[in-house]
């Protein structure tokens, strides 16, 4: 990533992971029939959630994570030929291992 990126509040910035190109039949799929990417990995996380009292809860999530979240989800944003996303946390289902 180019530039320092801080997401605000309780988003994430996601580098997604692309999809297969080739199936197991050999076919390979055009860019237009493929599914948008689900797992990526975390390249930034932002403070945490506040809460009504002022309390802030920090994410579960750190810079490296590999995670899996909601199709067609989050804000994509693309810098140096490269593609992101910015996810709210809540927009994340899971950590991979």
């Amino acid at each position: 990533m180019a530039r320092k990126v801080i997401p605000l509040g309780e988003r994430v910035v996601v580098k997604p992971v692309s999809a297969e190109e080739v199936r197991k039949s050999g076919l390979i799929m055009p860019d237009t029939a493929r599914e948008k990417p689900e797992q990526g990995k975390v390249v930034a996380v932002g403070r945490g959630r506040m809460t009504e009292s002022g309390k802030l809860i920090p994410l579960d999530l750190k810079v490296g994570d590999k995670v899996l979240f909601t199709k067609y989800t989050g804000q994509e944003w693309r810098e140096d030929n490269e593609d992101y996303l910015i996810v709210r946390e809540s927009d994340i289902l899971t950590k991979l291992r």
